[in-house]
């Protein structure tokens, strides 16, 4: 062991580039120092990391965080130091035992090291062996010289609609091609990905394309993902200017095929009407064709007044709307939510006002696609009183957007209720793949899951290298429900376990009745994994669906219009927003606010709802990455087996993740990102730093949260 503090810092690029710094990875290096402890909210945070709790909400925190401390002061931060497999290291004290493992560093091998799946070899060693090793038979030891000068392989036309297949006709109507223009003189444009990936990528350590349906062996650049939008050409041919003068090899090519679509005068609301309007047939409830109708989404972005909408915004806001709604026929409508927050601002009052609110905080090619909101508004229609809180930890009224987010998307489900399911996507989200696919893929997924043993296997992260397929975790989680679980039968920790049909079975003083669909049609064992299948989820989330009871989460007693004098409800909750909500879930919803008035956190109040009314939720197992080569077994055991309520990852063991590709307040994610739009990060990347090493970096579909910036330096 006395080697790897040397090795641990070692990059696989470093043969191949003249930058000496490049084996330093700052970012990840704790603001406050090494003394950091995983009960200090404040110290652990990424320069680019949201602050998720404010120095308001920690005046409460304080309270009890130093009974914590004194209860836990024996043992706690002793359990969280106490990791039998990790690393040795002579340095000065890192503040988390998982920095102690190898960087990846295949994320940053650029588009000059494209290799085919049968070629690739992924980097992870998962902590058994030391990356560098990988470069044998890699072709990475090569001189720089003797790299191609521009990617070896060409980039293709990526196209995951089916709706030119022949068993896609034989079910639906066919779909009209739809126009950014009123004359239909520029159809939507495409989009180019590369058909292999560079060599020695990382591979996720939590979800997989395959059990989605996704490709996992293409890989995309700057050029062939926001080219279409307005990257790599300036505004006097209608672009942003962005990309001109970064590291470009081989990008003429996709240009060649896309050309410079001028985006001088978008108006993507009439773009959106006017494909909806082609394709209306295919929505319609009743099928003149007698073939199956297509289901209708709306993809709500939340935004607000005074929000910048930055070059690199525009481009994701772009392809959100080709790529979901103009390519699919309508299929998909983009919203944005636009959440007013000067609430002497009457814009219920006044077109007039409302239209110069609306113009002076949105960009004009958006205009006709925004809805403005406030929250006097939300006072309004969900009327207080609200009583009976439990704990407001938040320290904010119960209309504010912190604490109740979900009454304007209740509000706008009922404002448009022509649509089947519901988005609720966040400003500082991206994705590196094609926004359809993913989305497409997910729903289908979704319809694919069986009810048996949702909640259970939703509270776990899946950890492909440790559980192997999903059909194995599946029964994995089974074996372990009835070992572990059968015997807790405790109402304020999970309700009857495992979890069967609607749970309303604890003492409360009036809910609303569940659906008859959501009854169980035979009892748990009696079911083989029949039931659900082929039903779509009303309910799909990023992050699992965890117990806020077993767990420290600061949030997860802000429960509302409950009889505080009985026990607190069973509920459930995922941390970020970001869901697909289904119409039933989200009436129930705004049924159970403005009728019982309950509410709770906005992350805990859909799952609670699906959980108390029987509705299908799921946590989507998208791929995430992680900057270190964790061991999965310890993966394991911190995220999904924490010793006590103190460590779990969804409170104060929330550090596990900060070096993950999806979480509330990653570091790594908007690093990564930022170095995929070709900045440079801490030092690293960089114009100069691609041009000289191997080229801009070719990422697989990953969604990237938080990005709370995205202009960083280029050179």
């Amino acid at each position: 062991m006395s080697g790897l503090p040397r090795l641990r810092g070692l990059n696989p690029l470093r043969l191949l580039s003249t930058n000496n710094n490049r084996g330093r990875f700052t970012y990840q290096q704790v603001p406050n120092g090494g003394n950091a402890s995983p009960f200090d909210f404040q110290k652990y945070s990424w320069p680019s990391a949201a602050r998720r709790i404010s120095s308001t909400k920690l005046v409460a925190l304080a309270i009890a965080g130093i009974v914590v401390v004194v209860l836990l002061a024996g043992g706690g931060y002793r359990g969280v130091q106490r990791h039998h497999d990790r690393p040795t290291e002579d340095e000065a004290p890192l503040p988390f035992y998982w920095q102690h493992y190898y960087r990846l560093n295949g994320f940053y091998n650029g588009v000059r090291t494209l290799v085919s799946a049968a070629e690739y070899v992924p980097e992870n060693g998962y902590n058994i062996s030391i990356p560098p090793t990988l470069e044998v038979d890699s072709g990475l030891e090569k001189s720089m010289s003797r790299l191609p000068k521009e990617p070896p392989i060409d980039p293709i036309k990526y196209d995951p609609y089916p709706f030119g297949d022949e068993t896609y006709l034989r079910d639906y109507d066919q779909v009209h091609q739809c126009y950014l223009d009123a004359e239909e003189k520029t159809p939507a444009p495409d989009v180019y990905a590369y058909p292999a990936v560079p060599q020695h990528m990382a591979l996720p350590l939590f979800g997989d394309y395959k059990e989605l349906g996704m490709k996992e062996d293409v890989c995309w650049e700057r050029f062939g993902r926001l080219g279409a939008y307005g990257y790599g050409y300036g505004p006097a041919e209608g672009g942003t200017g962005l990309g001109n003068d970064s590291e470009s090899a081989g990008s003429e090519k996709v240009f060649e095929r896309v050309g410079h679509v001028d985006y001088r005068g978008m108006d993507w609301g009439a773009a959106q009407r006017r494909c909806y309007e082609k394709n209306e047939r295919r929505f319609r409830e009743e099928q003149p064709s007698g073939k199956k109708r297509v289901q209708r989404h709306a993809y709500v972005l939340r935004t607000w007044t005074g929000y910048h909408y930055s070059e690199q915004q525009m481009l994701s806001l772009r392809a959100m709307i080709n790529e979901l709604s103009l390519k699919s026929g309508g299929q998909y409508d983009v919203h944005l939510l636009v959440h007013v927050k000067d609430d002497h601002i009457p814009i219920w009052a006044s077109k007039d006002l409302y239209r110069k609110t609306l113009e002076e905080n949105v960009p004009k090619e958006f205009w006709n696609i925004s809805t403005l909101w406030s929250e006097r508004l939300m006072e309004m229609y969900y009327p207080e009183p609200f009583p009976d809180n439990f704990a407001n930890m938040a320290g904010a009224g119960i209309h504010g957007v912190y604490r109740s987010a979900h009454f304007a998307l209740q509000w706008f489900s009922q404002q448009r209720p022509e649509y089947d399911f519901y988005w609720n996507w966040e400003m500082d989200l991206r994705y590196t793949g094609h926004y359809w696919e993913f989305n497409e893929k997910i729903g289908d997924w979704g319809r694919r899951q069986p009810r048996k043993g949702m909640w259970e296997r939703g509270r776990r992260f899946w950890i492909p290298e440790l559980h192997g397929d999903y059909s194995n975790f599946t029964q994995f989680v089974e074996r372990e429900t009835w070992e572990k679980d059968v015997a807790a039968n405790d109402i304020e920790r999970s309700g009857p376990v495992p979890i069967w049909g609607p749970v309303q079975q604890f003492p409360h003083t009036g809910m609303l009745s569940p659906p008859n669909a959501t009854i169980p049609p035979s009892s748990y064992d009696e079911d083989e994994y029949t039931w659900g299948v082929g039903e779509e989820a009303d309910l799909l989330v990023f992050n699992p669906l965890f117990d806020p009871s077993l767990t420290n989460w600061v949030f997860s007693w802000d429960v509302t219009g409950y009889n505080r004098s009985l026990p607190i409800p069973p509920r459930r909750a995922a941390i970020i927003t970001v869901a697909r909500l289904s119409k039933r879930l989200l009436d129930t919803m705004h049924r159970e606010t403005w009728q019982m008035r309950h509410t709770m956190f906005p992350e805990m109040w859909p799952p609670a709802v699906c959980m108390h009314h029987g509705l299908k939720a799921l946590y989507v197992p998208h791929p995430v990455y992680f900057d270190r080569d964790w061991n999965v077994a310890t993966m394991d055991q911190s995220l999904n087996y924490p010793k006590n309520i103190w460590e779990s990852p969804f409170g104060w063991g929330e550090h596990n993740l900060l070096g993950s590709s999806f979480y509330y307040n990653s570091g790594f994610s908007g690093a990564l990102w930022r170095r995929w739009l070709g900045q440079s990060e801490n030092g690293e990347g960089g114009g100069v730093s691609e041009r000289e090493g191997s080229g801009r970096l070719c990422l697989r579909g990953t969604l990237h949260h938080p990005i709370k910036h995205e202009n960083g330096p280029t050179e």
